[in-house]
């Protein structure tokens, strides 16, 4: 049973990135559309997309990547023939600041500047069994 956690766990590459000052929904549109995918096909996509948010996960996505292949030094063929995939992506909420904008009649409005915490998990693809 442990042994088979230690495995699934070599597999996997986690890289984390936090206090990202970009709205938490802004990333996830962009988050949303590499979850799932082949990771070469990946950086194609964050590479060439308009969105501010698309840069920031484009390097989280190559720290990754670099993950990966630091712990599967002999698995490097599983990467360029590309079986290595998004496995997860998650956008969580961070801290948010507070600021204060003047309004008319002496009042004082809220501005809120959100932030928030990415983590990318990539994992193999498993082996499809031929009939």
């Amino acid at each position: 049973m442990a042994e088979s956690l230690k495995e699934t766990k070599k597999q996997t590459a986690i890289a984390k990135l936090n206090d990202v000052p970009t709205s938490p929904r802004k990333m996830r549109l962009v988050a949303d559309t590499v979850r799932g995918q082949e990771v070469n096909h990946a950086l194609d996509l964050l590479h060439y997309s308009k969105k501010e948010a698309s840069v920031r996960l484009e390097k989280l996505l190559r720290s990754a990547i670099a993950n990966w292949e630091a712990k599967n030094t002999e698995q490097s063929r599983e990467l360029e023939a590309g079986n290595v995939y998004v496995k997860t992506i998650m956008v969580d909420e961070g801290r948010t600041l507070k600021r204060i904008r003047p309004c008319p009649q002496g009042r004082a409005g809220r501005i809120r500047k959100r932030s928030n915490h990415v983590t990318i998990v990539l994992d193999v693809k498993p082996a499809t069994v031929e009939n």
